[in-house]
């Protein structure tokens, strides 16, 4: 371990709202009052007291959708109390003790705790990605060929192609490995989310079939992909989010050794440090292909954002 390395107890990826490290407990605190005052630092507000039992409990996150339970703990009420939470939905984590250890022993018992909670909230959520998968498929099945006069896919100015449609709500196949594992659901007024539970790192939504002779383009948003397809005729993934992109990326590589990939990314130029733009680079970095962007011709709005905007925009029609 370097100087400046933080040892097993103390490391931890999940910001807190006051950008404070989680370690302290006062004399007079109880550690479950401490463990609860670390979750609301990065949640907000608990409306219960964590159980220290040692056992995995999942929880609501204030402000998310009612009914769902994206946090996730687990603590040691001991002579060393100590635990991890996180979220399924970010998908970070963050250890917490109630004091540095004060011989190997005890760091010892620290790290293996935290070793059995990575290996507890892994064996969850392939649980949590088995039973989503299963249930997207069963609601692909039964599911009918999308409607192309859906009022999202008029409004987006894009066919129907392979999509899939559930009463008003369409339905957007994700892939991994070759398999069905999610569905976006999107309404007629642009209202998206994903099954709960459902893998989406690493997932994407494909338009045409991979070719030798073309580059595939990877983007984010399914409408943003249809866009790129109908212009280029190359084969498009859509990886639904920005930070979406490399895990997407690295999975085609993976399994396309020689697949030229192009990152066509996003330009949120409204909003700060443009994520679009430099989650697009980032991944283009790293996987050593090349990025393009909309080119914005003069006038046109600074609203606009991905390559459908432009479409449409070029195209005279309202965005």
């Amino acid at each position: 371990m370097t100087g400046k390395e933080k040892p097993a107890w103390a490391r931890g990826s999940l910001q807190t709202k006051t950008n404070n490290h989680i370690n302290s407990l006062l004399p007079s605190e109880k550690p479950e009052w401490a463990f609860k005052a670390a979750l609301e630092a990065s949640f907000g507000l608990l409306d219960f007291m964590p159980e220290g039992d040692g056992e995995f409990h999942r929880f609501h996150v204030p402000e998310e959708k009612s009914g769902t339970r994206n946090g996730w703990y687990v603590l040691y009420l001991d002579s060393l109390p100590s635990g991890a939470f996180g979220s399924w939905k970010t998908g970070q984590a963050a250890t917490w003790c109630s004091r540095k250890p004060t011989d190997p022993i005890e760091a010892e018992r620290v790290r293996q705790r935290i070793e059995q909670a990575k290996v507890k909230r892994q064996l969850e959520q392939q649980q949590r990605h088995q039973y989503a998968a299963e249930k997207a498929r069963q609601i692909w099945q039964r599911a009918l060929p999308a409607n192309p006069s859906h009022t999202y896919l008029v409004a987006k100015q894009v066919p129907a192609y392979g999509l899939r449609q559930c009463g008003n709500t369409l339905l957007v196949p994700l892939i991994h490995n070759g398999q069905l594992v999610n569905l976006q659901f999107i309404q007629p007024d642009g209202c998206k989310r994903f099954l709960s539970g459902g893998q989406v790192k690493g997932c994407y939504s494909p338009l045409g079939q991979i070719q030798a002779h073309k580059p595939m383009y990877l983007c984010e948003g399914r409408i943003t992909g249809h866009a790129l397809h109908q212009h280029t005729q190359c084969p498009v993934a859509c990886a639904m989010n920005a930070g979406n992109l490399l895990p997407a990326g690295q999975h085609l590589k993976a399994k396309y050794p020689d697949l030229e990939l192009v990152i066509a990314g996003d330009d949120d130029r409204l909003t700060e440090g443009n994520p679009g733009r430099t989650k697009a680079l980032e991944a283009a970095n790293q996987l050593g292909c090349s990025a393009v962007f909309p080119a914005w011709p003069a006038g046109a709005p600074v609203s606009l954002t991905d390559f459908n905007d432009l479409s449409r925009w070029m195209a005279g029609g309202a965005v």
